[in-house]
């Protein structure tokens, strides 16, 4: 059976739309508070509206967090309203596929800013607070929960800075593990497969129909199915850590 959250502060990045705002629903469902972090200020007021009308505690920081500052604000804005942190969903990324060969080399540094250096960012920040919080009440337990992707575990043509990404995640993910976990602070990754969110949509024109045609016939998974990952994740008693998770639509084989 799972614990209840009531009592614990989560902090989740990428809080706008897609799976951190499902997981923000999710995880205020268990009764968390919130500190929903991303760069719309206006998308997070609206989910911080919602989240309140259900009764939940929640805050919005408008943060770019691949700007250092920014990223560690956003931490000590949490601490400052709440007094503590539990959980950190590592969930803000940009994916932008195509070929290697004559690539915008900006993209690489969009992925790697904000998909490596701005997890590393975060969690650093964040782990003095969770260590805390993991040797006191309710839980005496912490979380980094890092979101990933099948990616990060299957190298593909046309993906590699992506897939770079996602696999340096998924070894500093079990690096931090190793160094915390017998001091109650879970880390964890979750891998999804497809998933309906905005991702795609920062596609070039002619790899956004390379993709679409690629995963024709796939009924995707909805940002709702991985926030219930995400959840199911935090919400296990202390002596138990889940430490991956990688969640497919049923009919995708790749």
């Amino acid at each position: 059976m799972g614990e209840t959250l009531a009592g614990t502060v989560a902090l989740i990045t990428g809080a706008s739309s897609g799976i951190g705002e499902a997981a923000a629903h999710a995880l205020a469902a268990e009764g968390a508070a919130i500190a929903a972090v991303a760069r719309r200020g206006d998308r997070l007021e609206s989910l911080v509206a919602a989240l309140a009308a259900s009764g939940g505690a929640a805050l919005a920081i408008a943060a770019d967090i691949t700007d250092e500052a920014h990223a560690i604000g956003s931490v000590e804005r949490t601490i400052e309203e709440y007094g503590r942190l539990d959980i950190l969903v590592n969930n803000a990324g940009v994916m932008l596929l195509g070929p290697i060969f004559d690539a915008p080399t900006e993209e690489w540094r969009r992925m790697i800013d904000l998909n490596l250096t701005a997890l590393l960012t975060m969690s650093h920040a964040a782990l003095p607070h969770l260590l805390e919080a993991a040797q006191s009440p309710p839980r005496q337990v912490a979380d980094i929960v890092n979101i990933s992707s099948v990616a990060g575990r299957v190298a593909r043509s046309g993906s590699g800075v992506y897939n770079l990404t996602k696999w340096g995640v998924g070894a500093f993910t079990e690096s931090l593990r190793q160094e915390v976990t017998n001091r109650y602070v879970r880390v964890s990754v979750v891998e999804p497969g497809a998933t309906a969110t905005e991702l795609t949509t920062h596609l070039r024109p002619e790899i956004f129909e390379q993709s679409r045609e690629r995963f024709a016939g796939i009924t995707p998974l909805s940002a709702a199915d991985i926030a219930d990952a995400i959840a199911f994740v935090v919400t296990r008693g202390r002596e138990m850590a889940v430490n991956e998770v990688l969640v497919r639509p049923t009919t995708q084989a790749f």
